[in-house]
């Protein structure tokens, strides 16, 4: 499957537009199991020759377009190849560059984008090409980029572990929730808070985060995560209750984890 798949990425990178592929997924991280999928990160600038990716996809295969799957995930398609999935996923090479900039820099953006409940981290873009393997590359561009991402920006890192703050001021409003027995409001405060908490502690131990799949498992095992995080956040999440006496006490009990999460990345930064 592998030498078909190279086969794919090198005829993706003769379509006009398109200016190199990348495997990427646990396939290019090698934590993959036998029925993952082969996600190939599409590179183009500039006008995209649609028409020539339709022709590469086959009958039957829809190609979405740059912004058809919405302002962040550009478009691309699923295919089918020997009863594996495929995914091509579009992506814009001169708006990673400019995140890839904004990351140096310690600024980043959440988007709202399907598919992505906690919303889209811009991190995840030189991410991304960080832990992914470049399998086409006529140009030499993209391997140049990935040379250049090397470790992770102290910028970014602060900058991610200070956004915790946003934790706390979802808590604020989940109390006043709670006391309401607004169980959806609350729950939805409380996932993003944790979600929030799961991008600190990747950042704090220099790691990428490409998305939700998987993060909150891998950030509870980080060194600096603070004690029992996993099993504290997983009770807080799993059932935080219906009365307004049951969801005060699993707000309380999330300001605690919140507290002890920021005095732990406080203690990790030294």
């Amino acid at each position: 499957m592998r030498t078909i798949i190279e086969g794919m990425a090198g005829e993706l990178a003769g379509v006009p537009g398109v200016v190199g592929v990348v495997l990427g997924g646990s396939r290019a991280r090698g934590e993959h199991r036998p029925e993952s999928d082969w996600d190939l990160g599409v590179y183009y600038r500039g006008d995209l020759d649609l028409d020539a990716l339709r022709a590469l996809a086959g009958p039957g295969v829809e190609v979405a377009g740059p912004g058809d799957w919405g302002p962040w995930v550009n478009g691309g398609a699923w295919l089918t190849v020997d009863e594996v999935p495929v995914d091509w996923i579009l992506r814009d090479l001169d708006r990673v560059e400019r995140i890839w900039a904004d990351c140096r820099a310690g600024r980043y953006e959440v988007g709202v984008q399907a598919g992505h409940p906690l919303g889209f981290w811009s991190p995840c873009y030189p991410g991304e090409l960080a832990l992914g393997q470049v399998l086409a590359d006529p140009g030499g561009e993209l391997t140049r980029l990935r040379d250049e991402l090397g470790g992770y920006p102290e910028p970014l890192r602060a900058a991610l572990t200070a956004g915790t703050w946003e934790a706390d001021f979802l808590l604020a409003g989940a109390a006043k929730g709670a006391a309401r027995a607004d169980t959806l409001y609350v729950a939805l405060c409380l996932s993003r808070a944790v979600g929030v908490l799961v991008q600190a502690l990747y950042a704090d131990a220099r790691r990428w985060c490409l998305n939700e799949k998987g993060a909150f498992d891998v950030a509870a095992a980080l060194p600096g995560a603070p004690a029992g995080f996993g099993p504290r956040a997983r009770a807080l999440l799993a059932a935080p209750g219906a009365t307004p006496e049951e969801l005060t006490a699993t707000v309380a009990a999330a300001r605690t984890l919140v507290d002890d999460t920021v005095t732990a990345l406080r203690a990790s930064a030294g």
